[in-house]
């Protein structure tokens, strides 16, 4: 059982949703690169740059889901390290090497915890890393900034180690391609969503301090759409299960859309705070990973502690695979 989660990739495309998402994400890339020859000058180049890094980038974000969940893990540990360099770069914390390095560690643990299946440990390593961050920070013996570092330490930890750590424990449920797919597709269309009724529909801005773009109509539209996609595939994912009803599917879908925005914001308060444009310069047209990956880091503890309340994340799995002894 546990071998087919893990490395079971002829079993990717055996739940409907997987086969659905997985085309239509592919048909979209296809269209947007053929719209974009109707457009002209600036618009066309910014369209069609956006559209070729998403062709690039959607199947490294499909190909770990599919191929198993041994590769989810190790996408997801992957994705939180480079976030975390991203964001030790950009405020500096790279410099504190001690701070730095056990929120590195911790990170590790926690994607050691989800692969391994090992719940207690997962859900203990958040306050035990934020209390070990703080006194590691004690070791280079110097006080003065001692709460920044420890502040930035914990945030990052909190960030990129918990908040992304409940996507990456998502794989050990053995239906988790589909569950996945629904909280990487609802975030990364919820964005879209406010994009286009935004720029559409918008006049007041929703935080004009903070995010210049955004507004009001565009976080409303993204609340609407992002509902229905989700409380639609959720039908059919948790068909059968006490989630599978629209009074909870609705809630579910609600939930993934405020925590996604409030995501994005958090990270363009860091932005602001800082003084940058984006966070790296490794997708064209998108910044870094961590502006990519922005909406997920709130959204993927709320969706999945709310799934967790109602169904649970693999209770018919082995836990504990590599410390059981």
């Amino acid at each position: 059982m546990t071998a087919q989660r893990l490395f079971g990739w002829r079993h990717a495309f055996d739940h409907p949703v997987v086969f659905w998402v997985t085309m239509g994400v592919a048909g979209l890339i296809v269209l947007a690169l053929l719209g974009s020859v109707l457009l002209k000058g600036d618009l066309r180049r910014e369209v069609l740059k956006r559209t070729l890094a998403w062709a690039a980038m959607a199947p490294l974000i499909l190909g770990p889901v599919l191929l198993g969940a041994a590769w989810h893990f190790a996408a997801v540990t992957l994705v939180s390290l480079i976030c975390y360099a991203e964001f030790a770069r950009a405020t500096g914390l790279f410099r504190e090497k001690v701070t730095s390095l056990t929120v590195v560690l911790g990170i590790l643990a926690v994607g050691f915890a989800a692969l391994d299946n090992y719940y207690r440990l997962f859900v203990a390593l958040f306050p035990i890393v934020v209390c070990v961050v703080a006194a590691a920070s004690i070791l280079p013996d110097s006080p003065k900034g001692y709460l920044q570092r420890v502040a930035l330490g914990a945030l990052a930890f909190m960030l990129f180690g918990a908040g992304l750590g409940h996507l990456s424990f998502m794989g050990n449920d053995a239906n988790y391609r589909p569950m996945v797919l629904l909280l990487l597709l609802g975030a990364q269309m919820n964005d879209v969503f406010a994009f286009c009724v935004g720029k559409t529909m918008g006049r007041r801005k929703l935080v004009p301090n903070t995010s210049p773009n955004k507004t009001v109509a565009g976080a409303v539209g993204a609340l609407v759409l992002t509902t229905l996609l989700v409380a639609s595939l959720g039908r059919v994912i948790f068909r059968g299960t006490p989630l599978g009803g629209w009074g909870a599917l609705v809630p579910l879908g609600l939930l993934l859309s405020v925590a996604g925005q409030l995501g994005d914001l958090t990270l363009s308060s860091i932005k602001r705070d800082l003084g940058i444009k984006d966070m790296g310069s490794i997708i064209p047209g998108h910044g870094g990973v961590l502006d990519r990956a922005n909406s997920l880091l709130l959204s993927a503890p709320a969706v999945f502690h709310y799934v967790n309340y109602f169904v649970g994340f693999g209770l018919d799995q082995p836990a504990r695979i590599f410390t059981r002894g």
